[in-house]
């Protein structure tokens, strides 16, 4: 069938040829098989009034077709943002997420408009996933309508919302407060906490929240402008929350006094990644070696073996679970977390360390189901 279709719409060039082509292609517009319907819907030289014909099949296999079909007229993509059939959208909204960023001043206003029109019928879809497809293509974008923006970074769905809330350049410090002080469901303050460029107002409204793990996130982006005074708020709580402690010993610019608090409740494992940093001024890094010492004395070991066998035991035991290990990267426990890793993925030690120490998000994801982890404990 390919092949007729290719002999039947084929350009022979303007004239006679062209216009037997056009009916030609008129005829099978209105053909009972809806596999040649859909074949000529997939192409990109027929007229568009025949595509706009075809925007309208009693078939969703051939609206499909036509939606993800560039050369389809914007009117008719218009047509298709409020069909009945999830998936036509769903192709539709990949097609317009990709074009949107494309569009230049120069392109005539009637299409942008009708574009921008179709973007926002999108982005406020009853599906999720319709609404997910077009956060994820337009996060990066500084020219679609901020009302769209707006709409997507308030989302009910994370899935939605997230990817705008961390990358669009569209939203102002004004919206960022805004969202963090309504009523959200989680995960929509950690996203803002991720973002490039987080200033001082809206880190003090993250740090306000109480929202533990949108702090850890605030804390681990070095590029978050956090106040001194609130950083210092949030190392009054840090003992309690161990989520904080690796975020806090790697924070830039840490002063003496911070340097000072926060090496006399994080776990050794961290004091030796304090210890490790060549930012720190002489006063501070004076402070965690003596806090090393100090600590070495009080236990008696360098922590290291302990860790290890600790690790060990709790695998002999049935007890090294999810939650010991998330316990141990909470409080980062390195050596005890290479171990437990090292027993529960069946592999060499050196190995695991070396994957750990890659900072490679597939890695360290594969390494995690290897040892029959979570997602979340991956991340």
């Amino acid at each position: 069938m390919s092949g007729l279709l290719k002999r039947v719409l084929r350009r022979d060039g303007d004239g006679e040829n062209a216009d037997i082509v056009y009916e030609s292609a008129k005829e099978l517009a209105c053909h009972e098989d809806v596999e040649v319907r859909a074949a000529l819907a997939a192409r990109e030289d027929v007229r568009p009034e025949i595509l706009y014909f075809l925007a309208e099949d009693e078939s969703p296999a051939v609206r499909r077709v036509i939606a993800a079909n560039a050369s389809t007229p914007r009117q008719a993509d218009r047509l298709l943002a409020e069909d009945v059939d999830d998936e036509v959208r769903r192709d539709l909204a990949y097609k317009i997420g990709r074009l949107v960023p494309q569009l230049s001043a120069e392109q005539k206003d009637q299409l942008r408009e009708v574009t921008f029109e179709i973007l926002a019928i999108l982005a406020s879809d009853q599906l999720p996933q319709v609404r997910q497809i077009i956060a994820e293509e337009i996060k990066h974008c500084a020219q679609v309508p901020r009302h769209v923006i707006g709409t997507l970074a308030r989302d009910v769905e994370l899935i939605v919302s997230a990817p705008v809330l961390e990358y669009s350049p569209l939203l102002s410090d004004e919206d960022l407060l805004e969202i963090i002080a309504s009523p959200q469901v989680q995960g929509v303050i950690e996203a803002i906490s991720r973002r490039a460029v987080v200033s001082s107002a809206v880190s003090d409204a993250v740090a306000a929240s109480g929202d533990v793990e949108a702090i850890a996130a605030l804390l681990a982006n070095p590029s978050a402008q956090i106040r001194e005074e609130t950083l210092d708020s949030l190392i009054d709580e840090a003992p309690e929350r161990p989520e904080w402690h690796p975020p806090l010993v790697r924070r830039p610019d840490l002063s003496v006094r911070a340097v000072r608090r926060i090496a006399s409740f994080v776990a050794l494992a961290l004091l030796r990644v304090l210890e490790e940093r060549h930012d720190l001024p002489a006063e501070a890094a004076d402070e965690v070696r003596r806090a090393v010492v100090r600590r070495i004395q009080e236990t008696g070991v360098d922590g290291d073996m302990d860790a290890a066998l600790d690790a060990a035991r709790a695998f002999e035991d049935g007890t090294l679970d999810e939650e010991a290990v998330g316990e141990a990267i909470g409080r980062g426990d390195r050596d005890y977390l290479a171990k437990a890793l090292a027993l529960k993925a069946d592999l060499d030690e050196p190995v695991v360390r070396k994957v750990l120490e890659s900072q490679s998000a597939k890695a360290v994801t594969a390494l995690a189901w290897a040892a029959g982890l979570g997602m979340r404990t991956a991340i």
